[in-house]
C-alpha cells in the first residue's frame, strides 16, 4: 500500500488524484507543518518520510520514499502506464514531463517564495518583504503566461483525457492569484484549467480540497 503524506489545499492534491487514477490502495497522512492542529504523530510520520516537512510526500509499497510532485507523478505514470497519467506515445511523454519539470522548477518553487519571503532574505524588514512578494508574484505569473504559451491544450494538456500535467497545472495554479490573473492574460488556458478542474477524474478529490 501506499502512504501519501499530504494536506487539504496543497499539492498532494495532484498525487491523490493520480492514486485514485492507477486503483493502487494508498492511505493519507494528514498532516502539515504550517499547520497548528496537525496531529503530533502525523507530523512525526511527515518528518520521517520528508525531513523538510514538505508534501506531498509518498512512501511506496516496498518502503522507498519519494518527494517532490513531479518525481512522484512521474514514478506513478510509469508504475501504471494503464492509467493514463502519462502519454503513451513518447514524444508526448517527454513533452508532459518537461511540463512537470516546469511547474515544479519555475511556478511551484516561487509559492515557496510568496508564503516564506523571510527564508530569502536575511533580517528583512516589512517593506523589503513585501517588494520581494510582490516581485514574486509577477514574475510566477509571467511564468503561468510562458507555460500557457509552450503547452496548448487540446483539449487537455496530457492529451484526450487529464493526466500527471494536468492535474499538476490545476492544483498549482490555485494559488497566489494565478487563476485570476490567466482569466484575463492568457483566457484560453483558464478554461483548459476549468475543464480539468470539473472532469471526472478530479473533480471528486478537489471537492475535497476546495469545497465549493
Amino acid at each position: 500500500m501506499y502512504t501519501l503524506a499530504g494536506f487539504k489545499g496543497s499539492g498532494s492534491a495532484a498525487v491523490e488524484v493520480a492514486l485514485e487514477a492507477t486503483g493502487a490502495p494508498y492511505r493519507l497522512v494528514d498532516a502539515a507543518s504550517w499547520e497548528p492542529t496537525s496531529d503530533l504523530a502525523d507530523l512525526a510520520e511527515l518528518a520521517r518520510l520528508n525531513p523538510l516537512k514538505q508534501v506531498p510526500a509518498l512512501q511506496l509499497p516496498h518502503g522507498g520514499i519519494l518527494t517532490e510532485s513531479a518525481a512522484i507523478l512521474i514514478h506513478l505514470g510509469l508504475a501504471f502506464p494503464q492509467a493514463g497519467i502519462l502519454p503513451a506515445a513518447p514524444a508526448e511523454r517527454d513533452q508532459c514531463i518537461r511540463g512537470l519539470v516546469y511547474i515544479a522548477a519555475n511556478c511551484y518553487s516561487a509559492i515557496s517564495i510568496l508564503d516564506y519571503p523571510q527564508r530569502w532574505c536575511a533580517d528583512a524588514d516589512e517593506p523589503t518583504l513585501d517588494r520581494i512578494r510582490r516581485g514574486t508574484r509577477a514574475r510566477l505569473h509571467l511564468h503561468w503566461e510562458v507555460f500557457a504559451d509552450q503547452f496548448p491544450a487540446h483539449p487537455f494538456l496530457s492529451g484526450a483525457v487529464p493526466g500527471g500535467l494536468d492535474f499538476l497545472a490545476a492544483v498549482v495554479s490555485k494559488w497566489a492569484g494565478t487563476r485570476q490573473h490567466l482569466q484575463g492574460a492568457r483566457p484560453e488556458f483558464h478554461a483548459a484549467l476549468e475543464r480539468i478542474d470539473r472532469h471526472p477524474r478530479v473533480a471528486p478529490v478537489f471537492a475535497r480540497h476546495w469545497p465549493a
